[in-house]
């Protein structure tokens, strides 16, 4: 069984490639090597035959010099055996989901049954294939194995100990048991392994959404497909650690989805799949984790509890304002039980990011221009600054040897030079001012006061916090503060 597969290289803004936007953005922090030429490494080092493996690195940038870096990276590999391809588009359009259309499209993809994607900050152990390729085997339904994201930075700030809680609810709870229960969860756009004939009959990659990933899954599963997901089998990768970089992944993540739930839903509507799974997909896939749980945080804690501290014959039920809130926090955090300490700071915290998926979802709900912002999630790459140094030192002893310099360039090299002598140093950059944010901060801290004085102290006290929360996210005060 043949295996093709990418490294995927997000796109920048709207047309540039994520290993453009890395040095852009995080240059003095994270060098572009620190990206390409650990996900390259790890996926050269798959352990599985040369003869039935090809490698695509599939490169969006829009900086030459970044070009001739991956250039010589990946002369570097094919010298040493590996079948390995880099393709850079003339036309760069349709963001990732246009990115993945387009290799797919290459003549000698014909010639494999699989594709295994990863995202340029992933870095697949070399067991890989051989625990999630056999999976296909005996079982024509399925289309996609999905392994699950490890984090190497969860435990960095407490911004990435946050997110470390949602994403282990999203893949211990919500993948594991859609996988089992259904067959059927979203892709994670990257560290899974798709049957290329799955793709096909399901209409292949689609540009019409910024969530190309949930799209083929669904009309997948419309199609009949089945999925399966691996929570043992890990692959490396990171959370952003800025809350910019955080707020701006977040927004894709909650516009999309509805963008692709208005187009879909006749879709789904008419398919041939049962009641339940109709049901599963409208109500649970779409609507309560996207729609209804952003529309219930922001208009309950960030609107009408701070504004019934004005109205004094208005009283909600104490179910309402707290034993709901504390049982859907405790399910959320029970996956990943050493974050118990921090249950407090991720309430407060989830109903501050309520205010951006609300945005998110309003905005993908109705087209709204934001909707089709294609914004790379910037990574710092902090915890892998010591291998990084290591494999540039190795890299370079390997570049002077006279088979590998035959494979690149001398302007390859100029560029691979200065890669050794640079060193990773944090920048202090301007925080960002979040007025909507800020604005809430003002709100709930007033109606703490106003609590205050008509001795309402179970409210006073959440108020508070709350509003504090606002005031720290509004300042930019939560995540590291690098550019």
């Amino acid at each position: 069984m043949g295996c093709s597969t990418f490294i995927v290289e997000s796109l920048r803004q709207w047309i540039g490639g994520r290993l453009g936007n890395l040095v852009d953005s995080n240059g003095p922090m994270m060098t572009v090597s620190d990206v390409y030429e650990l996900s390259i490494s790890a996926v050269c080092q798959l352990d599985w035959p040369k003869d039935r493996l090809l490698i695509q690195v599939l490169d969006d940038s829009d900086d030459e010099s970044i070009q001739q870096l991956i250039k010589a990276e990946v002369s570097k590999w094919r010298q040493q055996g590996i079948n390995i391809i880099c393709r850079h588009r003339l036309i760069r359009t349709g963001y990732k989901a246009g990115n993945l259309k387009s290799a797919m499209s290459c003549d000698y993809v014909k010639d494999y049954e699989f594709v295994a994607i990863f995202d340029a900050d992933f870095q697949p152990t070399a067991d890989f294939l051989k625990q999630t390729v056999p999976h296909f085997k005996d079982n024509p339904e399925i289309g996609l194995v999905q392994a699950r994201w490890a984090f190497v930075n969860k435990d960095e700030n407490l911004l990435t100990r946050l997110q470390n809680i949602n994403l282990c609810y999203h893949f211990e709870i919500e993948q594991q048991v859609n996988g089992v229960f259904l067959n059927f969860f979203g892709f994670n756009g990257t560290a899974g392994v798709w049957k290329i004939k799955a793709l096909e009959e399901s209409g292949g990659w689609l540009e019409r959404t910024t969530v190309e990933d949930m799209d083929i899954a669904v009309r997948a599963h419309l199609n009949g497909w089945k999925f399966i997901y691996l929570n043992d089998v890990k692959v490396l990768c990171e959370v952003p650690e800025s809350f910019e970089a955080y707020r701006k992944q977040q927004h894709r993540w909650h516009s999309g989805p509805m963008q692709l739930f208005r187009l879909c839903l006749p879709s789904v509507i008419t398919s041939k799949i049962s009641i339940w799974k109709k049901a599963n997909l409208i109500f649970l896939f779409f609507l309560l984790r996207k729609l209804i749980l952003p529309f219930y945080s922001f208009t309950l804690f960030c609107v009408i509890l701070p504004l019934t501290m004005f109205i004094p014959e208005a009283e909600l039920p104490m179910w309402v304002i707290c034993y709901v809130p504390i049982l859907m926090t405790l399910l959320n955090i029970l996956p990943a039980p050493k974050s118990i300490p921090f249950i407090a700071p991720y309430l407060l915290f989830e109903n501050t990011m309520s205010v951006t998926k609300f945005n998110a979802m309003v905005s993908g709900l109705f087209q709204l221009g934001s909707s089709y912002e294609w914004i790379v999630t910037k990574k710092a790459g902090r915890s892998s600054e010591s291998d990084l140094l290591a494999i540039v030192d190795k890299d370079m002893k390997a570049l002077v040897q006279p088979q590998i310099i035959q494979g690149a360039s001398e302007s390859d090299l100029s560029e691979l030079t200065p890669l050794k002598e640079q060193k990773p140093r944090l920048v202090k950059k301007t925080n960002k001012i979040y007025r909507k944010e800020l604005a809430l901060s003002f709100l709930l801290l007033t109606a703490s006061v106003r609590s205050l004085l008509s001795a309402q102290g179970l409210h006073f006290y959440f108020l508070l916090f709350q509003g504090v929360t606002f005031l720290l996210v509004g300042l930019d005060l939560i995540g590291e503060q690098i550019s």
